[in-house]
């Protein structure tokens, strides 16, 4: 689950591919001033932990792992911070048919491996957004964000299952994510399971 997620997220981000290292996977990251790279494991085994922290010399580097943060923060050496912790989550893909909320409408475009769902308001404007890579028959689901005025209204529902049933159609059988604690809710009222809590630290000595 670990590998399908990482691997998915550099898809949807057009980073470079994720790099093996003996701890799990390294992803580079350009352009973004919170983040340059980041260490993702697939098991918070000690010596693994260990092993990743002490590779780190860059601030904002990131590790992220399927883990509680209270388990593995004596493994880590100074100069690292924790931040939310997010969550691991997966799904058997099942067709739902959407119909955008009234006042409405929806776009969807693939470029590459990558597929954007688009929202727009009356006024054309976006409303909302998400968008998932496809790595055959999985797919992992990224960035999906309501802009504040047009919460609590179904949108984001809606984005999650537009996107569901365009990764049935490309022949997808396996969805999966990182969520934050507040999108946790959201997916879980469409059938998301949680599969671990993701432990995230980031490099600021």
């Amino acid at each position: 689950m670990v590998r399908t997620w990482v691997a998915g997220w550099a898809v949807s981000r057009r980073t470079p591919p994720p790099v093996e290292k003996p701890w799990g996977f390294y992803v580079e990251v350009a352009g973004n001033p919170d983040e340059v790279g980041r260490h993702v494991l697939p098991a918070a085994e000690e010596s693994l932990v260990r092993n990743a922290a002490a590779s780190v010399s860059v601030p904002r580097t990131w590790i992220k792992m399927p883990a509680e943060p209270e388990e593995i923060e004596p493994w880590l050496s100074q100069g690292w911070a924790w931040e939310e912790s997010g969550h691991l989550m997966a799904v058997h893909l099942m067709a739902t048919d959407p119909v955008a909320p009234e006042g409405y409408t929806a776009t969807v475009e693939t470029i590459g491996a990558v597929t954007y769902a688009r929202v727009l308001d009356a006024a054309g404007e976006q409303a909302a957004q998400g968008q998932m890579a496809s790595l055959g028959e999985a797919v992992v689901v990224d960035r999906v964000i309501t802009q504040e005025a047009h919460r609590r209204r179904g949108l984001g529902n809606f984005v999650m299952r537009t996107l569901t049933d365009h990764a049935l159609e490309t022949g997808a059988v396996l969805g999966a994510l990182g969520a934050t604690e507040a999108g946790r809710a959201l997916y879980e009222t469409l059938g998301w399971k949680k599969h671990a809590t993701l432990a995230e630290c980031v490099y600021r000595p």
